[in-house]
């Protein structure tokens, strides 16, 4: 890092950039560069201080089935949910297109959001969290709230709530003792839940990322893509084939050698900071997998984070809808709204429509699950209506706006760009 600022220091300091004219292009460098190498560096500054285990892993209990269908939030989730959707009103909306603009989403959003105590609603009590049940309803809710400001800063601002999740569901009493306490604390380390991997045709039960077992533990080689704010992560859960056992979670610090970051530029969800996490003979101790390390384990964080991806495409969709209801309605063409034009209000209409399909059948999941109940059939029925019509809604949106939604002016080009995330991610975020 300290070579790479040099030459780029000694660059800046030459006359000839402007006899050429690359000034601001050379102090941009000189600045991306210094910010990527302080951060590189900030990932591997903590150290967790590891804890040997004394007794069985905290776990929230499931919530019991009261027999009533209900959708309606509970006080808790009201307020909750109110004070998120103000944020996301605030601070999320107006501060996307510069946060697209950066990569990144700005500490100051993440440590208001902190503040919120993300992290800390699927931590049990005991642990320094807020939860005594398991509320996958609350994640969807918190989720949906935060996606209808900006899908790809709340996919930033949920990624450490998704390991302290894992961690809390699946993890060891001694990983949970290591970890948890950090998540609970002022100062919450970003970390990141890496599933995907950069090739055609994904399948996250198909995993080319290897972790072979040796005297010394367990040796990681592979790439993973869409890891968000990866050069900023401290901590990782990572998706690995274990060797005799399949697709399992494993627990991997940043400053372990042989973990490098690479940028992983997208199409969508700039704001999210992606990454590439490349894994080169990282070597890592046989109690990092995480928990027991189960298939059971490995297949409901699968479908806990397709919920959550379908709770994004919910927010970011209801934001859609609000947007062009309020542009049908005040554009004028020939004389009057294009919302009079039939075939225009019922494109809006069926947006409504698609909606409220999508949110039912999250909604269905999410609670199926926190009864620890089987949420299999609910969870693909919702992967495969947020990926279809969520796209739907965000090729509307833009067909909506016609010439207006192809330009930046409009947020809904934006919109349309990270609803097509939702089919395609793995990992990243949970509920």
């Amino acid at each position: 890092m300290g070579i790479g600022l040099a030459v780029l220091n000694r660059i800046a300091s030459s006359p000839t950039i402007d006899k050429l004219k690359l000034r601001k292009t050379t102090e941009k460098a000189v600045y991306e560069g210094a910010r990527s190498g302080f951060r590189v560096a900030g990932a591997t500054g903590r150290a967790f201080q590891r804890v040997k285990g004394s007794g069985r892993p905290a776990r929230l209990a499931r919530t019991s089935d009261s027999g009533v269908f209900d959708l309606n939030p509970t006080e808790d989730q009201e307020m909750i949910v109110g004070v998120i959707r103000e944020f996301a009103a605030e601070v999320l909306r107006p501060g996307a297109g510069e946060a697209e603009d950066l990569n990144d989403t700005s500490k100051e959003v993440l440590g208001q959001t902190s503040e919120f105590g993300l992290t800390l609603l699927n931590i049990p009590e005991s642990l320094g969290g807020l939860s005594e049940d398991r509320s996958a309803v609350t994640g969807v809710l918190v989720a949906e709230a935060l996606a209808e400001g900006d899908m790809g800063q709340a996919v930033a601002c949920l990624a450490p709530a998704a390991v302290a999740t894992a961690i809390s569901l699946w993890g060891s009493d001694a990983q949970q003792q290591t970890y948890l306490p950090a998540f609970a604390g002022d100062d919450i380390p970003s970390a990141a839940l890496a599933v995907a991997e950069p090739r055609a045709l994904f399948d996250p039960f198909d995993l080319a990322t290897t972790a072979t077992r040796t005297d010394a533990g367990l040796v990681l080689n592979g790439v993973k893509s869409g890891v968000v704010r990866g050069s900023e992560a401290e901590l990782f859960v990572v998706a690995v084939d274990l060797e005799d056992r399949g697709p399992t979670l494993v627990i991997v610090e940043s400053s372990t050698p042989g973990v490098t970051i690479e940028a992983d530029p997208s199409m969508g969800l700039r704001a999210a900071g992606l990454s590439r996490l490349v894994l080169a003979d990282v070597t890592i101790p046989v109690d990092a997998i995480l928990g027991d390390g189960t298939d059971d384990d490995y297949r409901e964080c699968i479908r806990l984070s397709r919920l959550a991806w379908a709770a994004l495409a919910l927010g970011t969709g209801r934001a859609v809808l609000d947007y062009v209801k309020d542009y049908v309605t005040t554009r004028h063409a020939f004389g009057e709204p294009i919302a009079h034009r039939q075939a225009v209000a019922f494109m809006v209409a069926d947006i409504a429509i698609e909606l409220e399909a999508m949110r039912l059948v999250t909604l269905k999941a999410a609670s199926r699950a926190e009864q620890g109940l089987d949420f299999a059939r609910e969870v693909a029925l919702a992967r495969r209506l947020a990926a279809e019509h969520g796209m739907k809604i965000g090729t509307d949106g833009v067909q909506l706006l016609g010439g207006h939604g192809f330009v930046k002016e409009h947020p809904v080009e934006r919109w349309y760009r990270d609803l097509r995330a939702v089919g395609l991610m793995e990992g990243a975020v949970l509920v």
